[in-house]
């Protein structure tokens, strides 16, 4: 074909469908992969397709990539039981895979052209361009950046430019910016932005509190090696699990917040986020692992989940570093096996009940309650752990201080 075919990331929201035009008028045959990681439904998978022929597209291709994105950014996320800066839980993680699909079909097509709707001011440019770098020797046309150097007011000049050559714009992507995937919800844009209260259309799954159910909601996971492996008693798959655990704690207003990160380029970047599987899993998944791994691995561990989802959010989801964390990780893994309740009553969910025969608990003593040691061997104990401490304190008081 073509040395002009080009393969365009698409997700059929504002910045990707101005590009399939856009794309167009420059002489290519624009060719656009949908990657559905299981977050749309299939009436919007069906939008995305005629969306994408509408708009001019030479081919359009959905790929199914749920249990791709379980087992190569849930599983890990999960063990290194972190979310970004305390808060995030990667929602935009799926970029990889997109890349990864997309360059698939470059092959396919015989063409190094690769395009993608990411702006210049965000971090999710940095995850497409360094994912391509790093995969092969392609050429990325980013046409969103290029009207940047023209345009102040981006969304608005895409939105007109559409329109102009006769094509609807969504309402809902006129004011936001909004990212759907199996992992959950982000919206930004507008009075989100500025940092003022977001709007009645910065909503995406999650329930608001008026429409909570009264009767709170128990659900048992169930793990091997820290891998959520069933639901209530019976198998499932991680792609089940997340759709399970988003349909239903989204009902109660679970995994929703607002965000405020520092991006890869130094601006500061506020989103609304909804994720209630991954804070369902998260939850569940700490509350077992503090009860079976040692003192030590409790507080060393974090250390090494912190900087994994650091290089996952950055942009280096292929530096060796993170098969380095990952094998780490793996180890910490091999008693975290049990099963756990979580509970929530509306927007918070608990650990409620954990379930392990790798629980470190001795059948001699039990914390505040009981002892298989007497008083002397306690009061030793203080006497020895606080020496270092005390003795500061004798020889500050004998000089006077």
């Amino acid at each position: 074909m073509s040395s002009k075919d080009i393969v365009l990331a698409f997700s059929g929201g504002l910045d990707t469908s101005f590009c399939v035009p856009y794309l167009i008028e420059r002489g290519y045959a624009v060719h656009t992969v949908f990657v559905d990681t299981g977050g749309v439904s299939s009436e919007e998978r069906e939008y995305i397709e005629q969306r994408a022929h509408e708009l001019g597209a030479a081919s359009h291709r959905t790929v199914d990539a749920a249990q791709a994105i379980w087992d190569s950014f849930v599983t890990p996320l999960i063990w290194a039981g972190e979310f970004y800066q305390g808060q995030y839980p990667l929602l935009v993680s799926d970029r990889y895979l997109i890349v990864k699909a997309s360059l698939e079909r470059c092959d396919e097509l015989g063409t190094k052209f690769f395009a993608h709707g990411c702006t210049g001011m965000g971090n999710d440019q940095v995850r497409f361009d360094l994912t391509v770098k790093a995969l092969g020797d392609y050429t990325i046309v980013a046409p969103i950046r290029e009207i940047q150097r023209e345009h102040t007011q981006v969304r608005a000049y895409e939105q007109k430019y559409l329109e102009d050559k006769g094509f609807e714009v969504r309402a809902k992507t006129k004011h936001y910016t909004i990212n759907e995937n199996v992992l959950g919800v982000t919206i930004s844009g507008g009075e989100i932005d500025a940092w003022e209260i977001p709007g009645d259309g910065a909503v995406g799954w999650c329930a608001p509190r008026s429409e909570w159910p009264s009767e709170p909601l128990r659900i048992e996971l169930g793990f091997e090696k820290g891998t959520a492996v069933s639901l209530d008693g019976k198998p499932a798959s991680g792609p089940e699990i997340l759709g399970f655990l988003n349909r239903e704690l989204a009902k109660y207003g679970v995994g929703r917040s607002m965000y405020t990160g520092d991006t890869n380029i130094g601006l500061k970047g506020r989103i609304v986020f909804e994720a209630p599987a991954l804070t369902a899993l998260l939850t569940a998944h700490r509350a077992l692992e503090e009860t079976v791994l040692s003192k030590q691995q409790n507080r060393f561990k974090p250390e090494i989940g912190r900087k994994w989802t650091e290089v996952a959010y950055e942009g280096f989801f292929n530096d060796p570093v993170k098969a380095d964390l990952e094998a780490f990780l793996v180890s910490t893994q091999r008693k975290v096996d049990g099963k756990v309740i979580i509970e929530t009553r509306g927007g918070t969910v608990y650990a409620v009940k954990v379930e392990s025969k790798n629980i470190l608990q001795s059948a001699k003593a039990t914390y505040a309650q009981a002892a298989d040691w007497g008083v002397a061997e306690a009061e030793g104990f203080i006497k020895l752990y606080g020496m270092s401490s005390t003795l500061w304190a004798e020889v500050d008081r004998a000089n006077g201080n």
